[in-house]
């Protein structure tokens, strides 16, 4: 009856997490994508969260196979979906990457992990003959890359200090990964699973800490774009008092 309910409630809890927390952690990019869009530049925004958290999810799938590790369906479809949306992603990222050798860089990072996933998948399947030790194998894998995935967006933490500017360190990539966090850690003690459990925990405390620095860096942050725009104004200003001074100019045949 006990052993039920807890199924019951890990199902619940799946469901969520699967469906709506992990989905919304995969579509939290999309704000900044349309403004890469509008612009028609990635500017200072970083690959990294993007490839750490495709890497994430392909390993996810093998994990979530019935020959890996049995009753898992819900890890498996979810991450599948994550691989799709963050290939989308760094499409778009390579189509308005300016710089040439950094996009060059992406896709190398996106090849070495295509082959390393087909050598893991290949290798645990014919060379691990059980569920047990499969799920082993795949979830340290696993962990050490949930881990990469919720600590990527901490790359640009050095830039967020020294601008004192969160402009470019995504909000609702944090605060997603903090929700998904939270839900896959439930998730995880019902029944305990540490592979699930270690690195959603970690992550917790990870996006923590981003919401924590971009509540600490948010007013600045909007000074800061406030006094750029300031500046464009002025400048766009003095060049038309210029270029109005020079038509004058010639107007009057050069004479002061």
């Amino acid at each position: 009856m006990v052993s039920h309910l807890v199924n019951t409630i890990r199902n619940v809890v799946g469901i969520t997490a699967g469906n709506v927390i992990s989905l919304f952690l995969f579509l939290s990019p999309v704000p900044t994508f349309v403004r890469i869009w509008k612009k028609g530049s990635v500017e200072q925004f970083s690959p990294t969260p993007y490839l750490a958290t495709l890497i994430n999810c392909m390993v996810w799938v093998i994990y979530g196979l019935p020959m890996v590790h049995p009753n898992s369906t819900l890890v498996m479809t979810i991450n599948g979906t994550g691989t799709a949306i963050e290939f989308a992603y760094i499409s778009l990222f390579l189509i308005f990457c300016p710089d040439k050798k950094k996009g060059l860089k992406v896709l190398l990072i996106v090849l070495v992990e295509l082959i390393f996933i087909a050598l893991v998948t290949t290798l645990v399947l014919t060379l691990v003959h059980t569920t047990e030790r499969r799920s082993m194998v795949v979830g340290i894998i696993a962990v050490l890359f949930n881990i990469t995935m919720y600590a990527s967006p901490l790359s640009v933490m050095r830039l967020v200090i020294s601008t004192k500017s969160v402009e470019y360190m995504p909000f609702f990539l944090s605060l997603a990964s903090f929700g998904n966090g939270v839900i896959w850690t439930t998730y995880a003690f019902l029944p305990f699973d540490p592979f699930i459990a270690v690195p959603n925990g970690l992550g917790t405390l990870f996006s923590l800490a981003q919401l924590l620095l971009y509540a600490i860096y948010y007013k600045s942050t909007k000074r800061i774009i406030a006094t750029r725009k300031e500046t464009k104004m002025e400048l766009n200003l003095s060049e038309v008092v210029v270029v109005s001074g020079d038509i004058d100019h010639k107007k009057t045949g050069g004479v002061p």
